[in-house]
């Protein structure tokens, strides 16, 4: 599995990766992405900045996620806890990952690219949110090594659970 930055031609896969996973948290009764929520405009947007990248096997499209190394102002502030790090570090967001390779270990594959990444470019540290009823990927984030550490408030004043993990010096 390779992971690599997303190009306009991917936008309708990673779409369908992203459909696919606002049907499963519907149905599973999580309250995240269910108010069409990231949208095309969102992906495209994510693309053209090059935060978009997607894990490829054979050609085909298994997992995306954003990952931007110049901050996230949600993070500023944070509620009921602190950051491990008040350094540079990698905001990761918008993770999916196709139905057809939920639980096989591909998200684990791609997080471990994206610590690489992270790594290639200097930076030490990974930090995450997720909603609170999101209950496969807070195990998924603790499973990857990520800590709790507090409370972040979307724009829209949305609740999120944060998560950060330290990434060893090579």
């Amino acid at each position: 599995m390779l992971l690599r930055k997303s190009t306009p031609d991917d936008l309708t896969g990673i779409m369908d990766i992203i459909k696919q996973a606002q049907t499963y948290m519907n149905e599973n009764g999580i309250d995240q992405w269910q108010d069409n929520y990231p949208d095309e405009n969102v992906i495209s947007n994510d693309i053209k900045n090059c935060y978009s990248y997607v894990l490829v096997e054979k050609g085909i499209l298994i997992g995306t996620a954003a990952v931007l190394f110049d901050g996230e102002k949600t993070y500023d502030s944070i509620h009921d806890g602190e950051w491990l790090t008040s350094g540079k570090y990698a905001a990761v967001h918008r993770v999916a990952v196709s139905s057809a390779y939920r639980n096989t270990g591909a998200a684990a594959v791609m997080m471990e690219h994206i610590e690489q990444l992270c790594v290639q470019n200097e930076v030490y540290s990974i930090k995450i949110d997720t909603h609170e009823d999101n209950l496969p990927m807070r195990k998924f984030l603790g499973k990857c090594g990520f800590q709790y550490c507090g409370i972040i408030y979307l724009e829209d004043g949305s609740k999120r659970l944060a998560f950060e993990k330290l990434l060893k010096l090579v």
